[in-house]
């Protein structure tokens, strides 16, 4: 009877020890699971950053920021685009503000695009084209100061290029009427809210996507074939 006591405590002790081993080695795979992820984790972030320090940016008005946004979401070497507003009287204002015209501020895009891609000429030779540069605070049925045309330079290499490019298309006589488009320095970008950000591909059939947005998007497609995203 005790030979068979001590037997039975004998293989409940080698049950538990067995079971703190397989705890150890299941809480050794979980710590190795994890800092393989948190490795990866930082690798892609690091990746990441280091794409878009490669980067430059510029930033255009041309009326509403949806058109301009859902356009360049084509073009090759635009990695990243944001919605927003700039050089009004307000900062970080909302888009229920800009709308009043109180603000002063327009509605922009500010573009993230990889020189070794496209170059800063070339997205103007875009914007002078899909857009109507030659209507002071209008485009189309939009109208007020948020929808004026504009080019908002970072740099006097950028105010140079973007001078010489309006000089270029009034030359050409792309536009009867006179170019309005106001060049000046960047004031004050905020970015504006998230629901604006590829609001024409989240929204495809909004009406104003469908007809406004739409037609700029076709229109990019079929004047600048060789520009676009493959």
């Amino acid at each position: 009877m005790l030979q068979k006591r001590l037997k039975n405590t004998w293989f409940q002790k080698g049950i538990k020890q067995k079971g703190s081993i397989a705890k150890f080695i299941a809480f050794i795979f979980t710590f190795i699971s994890l800092f393989s992820s948190s490795c990866q984790s930082q690798h892609t972030n690091q990746s990441n950053m280091e794409s878009f320090v490669n980067l430059d940016t510029c930033i255009i008005a041309g009326g509403c920021f949806w058109c301009l946004d859902a356009v360049y979401q084509n073009m090759e070497g635009i990695e990243k685009i944001e919605c927003g507003y700039s050089n009004g009287i307000v900062k970080n204002p909302t888009y229920k503000e800009v709308c009043t015209g109180r603000t002063q501020c327009a509605e922009v895009v500010r573009l993230f695009f990889n020189p070794s891609k496209t170059s800063y000429e070339e997205i103007l030779t875009v914007f002078w084209r899909i857009h109507n540069p030659t209507t002071l605070n209008r485009q189309g049925n939009d109208v007020g100061t948020q929808y004026r045309s504009g080019i908002y330079f970072t740099t006097d290499e950028q105010k140079e290029i973007a001078l010489k490019s309006k000089l270029a298309v009034e030359e050409s006589g792309l536009w009867i009427d006179p170019i309005v488009t106001e060049i000046i320095p960047l004031k004050d970008f905020s970015v504006a809210e998230d629901y604006h950000q590829n609001y024409f591909e989240n929204n495809p059939s909004q009406p104003y996507c469908v007809y406004v947005v739409g037609e700029k998007v076709d229109k990019f497609k079929k004047l600048f074939k060789e520009k676009l995203k493959n």
